[in-house]
C-alpha cells in the first residue's frame, strides 16, 4: 500500500506492525457482575463483593457484554465461535485483587476477520489494504494505582476492577505509522458505529499496545517490543516511528532487541523500557472453573447480525452512488455521529451534493470555530434542511445563505425567521439590477475603458461593486447576465 522505509546507516530498513486494541464494552454493568461502570464517579464506588474478590463471591456473565463482541465480530465478518472458554491467566498486582485476570486466552469468541484501511482521502477505494484481525477475546480490567494522592502511599482504585474488555489482536500486517493510524481510526469508527464501545481514548476505554519490530527486506521478522497502553491515535503513531528507529539504532551499533514491555512518554517523545515481556506460559493459563463455557445458538446470532447498523464502508458507497465525491463521502462517513447528522438532513428533502458540500464545508468550519463536536451542533438537521431549501428554491443567495447561517449560529433561530425578520430575501428584479449596473458602470468608466481594452479580470471588480451597492441580495446568475450586456454594450 506504501513504500514506508527508514533509512539507516546500513541501508533502508522495513517496519512491521500490529496492534492489541482494549476497548471497554457499552454496557451499564461489568463483565461478571453487576457493579456501575460509568466514568468519573468517586474512587471505589462502583465495586461489587465479586469484584474486591471477597471470598465465596463467584462471576456471572453479563450477556449484553457477550452480545456486543459477538455484533463486534459480525461488523468485521470475523469468524464467531459457538463455543468458547474463559481461562485465568494468572500474576500478582496490587489492582487485581483475584491475583488472576479472566480472560479468553484459547478459545476466543470471535476468530478472524479483517479491516479495509485506504490512506488515499481523495479516492479511499484507490489504495486500500486489508489488516487482518486475529482474534477479538472478552476480559476483564484491572483496577488503577493512584500514586500522586499521598508522598509516601499509593492507593487503589476499583472501579474499573472487572469492567469488560474486548482484546481486539490485529495480525502483523501494518508497515508504517501511516497505517497503524489507520487501522485505529477504522477500527474506532467501526466501534462508534456498532456501539460496542464509545471510542473515548481519553478516557481510557480504549487503548491500544504498539507491537513493532523492524527488519532488513526481504528477511524474516525481527524480535518485537510491545508498548502498553497507547491512548490516541497520534501517539500511537508517534510509537511506531519512535520505537523503530531506536530498535534501528540498537542493530546497527551491533546490539540486539529484547523481547519486553515498554512505555511510551509523549512528552519527551520517546519510548522507555519497563520489563521484560511474559510469554503465556509465565501466566500459567488455566480454564476458570467458576464458569461454564459459552455456547451461542443460531437465533442469539441472527439477532446480533439482525440488530447491526449500516457500516462506514457501506455508507460510504451509498453516498457516492448519490453523486457525493468520494472524498466529501469518506469525510462524512469517518465519525457515526456525522454520518447520522447527514443522513436526518437528507430526509428533511436535502439534495444529497449541496447538502454534503455544505456540511462539509460551512458546518464544519462552523464547529471547528466553535470547538463542538456535531452532536453538540447549535443547528439541527432540520434547521440546516430548512436553509437550504432557502437556497434551492432562489430565495437566498450563497453569499446570503453564509450571513443566514451565522445569525442561526447564535440566536438559534430558523432560516425562515431570520429571512423575514431581516429582510434578507434575495432578489432578482432586473430593473433593479439593471439599475444599479448602470450607475457602477458610470461611477467607473475608466475602468470599463481598461476592461474593453482587454483587461477582461476587472470583470469581478464589476460583480463585486454591483453586489455590494445591493447589500449582496441580488442574484448572482441575474447580475451576471446583466453585467455582461452592461459591459458589451
Amino acid at each position: 500500500m506504501n513504500d514506508y522505509r527508514i533509512k539507516g546507516e546500513t541501508g533502508d530498513w522495513e517496519v512491521v506492525v500490529g496492534l492489541e486494541v482494549h476497548a471497554q464494552v457499552t454496557s451499564n454493568a461489568k463483565l461478571f457482575s453487576g457493579a456501575a461502570t460509568a466514568f468519573g464517579a468517586e474512587p471505589n464506588t462502583q465495586v461489587s463483593l465479586v469484584d474486591a474478590a471477597m471470598p465465596g463471591m463467584l462471576p456471572v456473565p453479563n450477556g449484553e457484554c457477550i452480545r456486543q463482541a459477538v455484533r463486534t465480530g459480525m461488523a468485521i465478518e470475523a469468524q464467531i465461535n459457538k463455543w468458547s472458554r474463559f481461562d485465568r491467566k494468572n500474576y500478582f498486582y496490587a489492582d487485581l485483587p483475584q491475583g488472576y485476570q479472566i480472560s479468553q486466552l484459547y478459545h476466543p469468541i470471535v476468530g478472524e476477520g479483517a479491516i479495509m484501511i485506504s490512506l488515499d482521502d481523495k479516492n479511499p477505494d484507490a489504495a486500500t489494504k486489508r489488516i487482518g484481525v486475529e482474534r477479538i477475546h472478552v476480559e476483564q480490567d484491572a483496577g488503577k494505582l493512584m500514586h500522586d494522592q499521598h508522598p509516601t502511599r499509593s492507593y487503589v482504585d476499583l472501579n474499573r476492577s472487572g469492567v469488560a474488555l474486548m482484546e481486539i489482536v490485529s495480525k502483523p500486517d501494518m508497515a508504517s505509522p501511516a497505517e497503524a493510524g489507520a487501522y485505529l481510526s477504522k477500527l474506532r469508527s467501526i466501534l462508534r458505529y456498532v456501539g460496542s464501545c464509545d471510542g473515548n481514548m481519553d478516557q481510557g476505554s480504549m487503548r491500544a499496545d504498539v507491537n513493532v519490530s523492524v527488519r532488513k527486506p526481504g528477511d524474516r521478522l525481527g524480535t518485537r517490543t510491545e508498548t502498553k497502553n497507547v491512548n490516541s491515535v497520534r501517539f500511537v503513531m508517534a510509537v511506531v516511528e519512535q520505537e523503530a528507529k531506536r530498535q534501528i539504532a540498537v542493530l546497527e551499533a551491533g546490539g540486539r532487541i529484547v523481547q519486553e514491555t515498554r512505555l511510551y512518554d509523549p512528552d519527551r517523545g520517546e519510548t522507555r523500557s519497563m520489563r521484560s515481556k511474559e510469554d503465556a506460559h509465565d501466566y500459567r493459563y488455566f480454564p476458570d472453573p467458576d464458569l461454564l463455557p459459552l455456547v451461542l445458538d443460531d437465533a442469539f446470532l441472527e439477532e446480533c447480525r439482525a440488530s447491526l447498523p449500516e457500516m462506514p464502508d457501506a455508507k460510504r458507497k451509498r453516498y457516492e452512488a448519490l453523486g457525493i465525491t468520494p472524498y466529501n463521502a469518506a469525510v462524512l462517513t469517518a465519525d457515526v455521529d456525522a454520518a447520522r447528522w447527514f443522513d436526518a438532513l437528507l430526509e428533511t428533502g436535502a439534495k444529497p451534493v449541496p447538502a454534503a458540500n455544505w456540511m462539509t464545508s460551512e458546518l464544519f468550519g462552523a464547529l471547528n470555530r466553535l470547538n463542538k463536536d456535531i452532536a453538540a451542533s447549535p443547528v439541527s438537521p432540520a434547521q440546516a434542511g430548512e436553509l437550504l431549501a432557502l437556497v434551492a428554491d432562489g430565495t437566498l443567495s450563497g453569499s446570503l445563505a453564509k450571513q443566514v447561517f451565522e445569525i442561526m449560529l447564535e440566536t438559534g433561530q430558523g432560516a425562515p425567521a431570520i429571512v423575514e425578520e431581516r429582510g434578507l430575501k434575495q432578489t432578482s428584479d432586473t430593473g433593479a439590477i439593471e439599475a444599479v449596473i448602470a450607475k457602477v458602470l458610470a461611477d467607473n468608466a475608466d475602468k470599463v475603458a481598461q476592461y474593453k481594452g482587454g483587461k477582461e479580470a476587472l470583470y469581478g471588480f464589476f460583480v463585486g461593486q454591483t453586489m455590494k451597492a445591493m447589500g449582496g441580495k441580488a442574484n448572482p446568475g441575474v447580475v451576471n447576465d446583466l453585467l455582461k450586456k452592461g459591459l458589451d454594450s
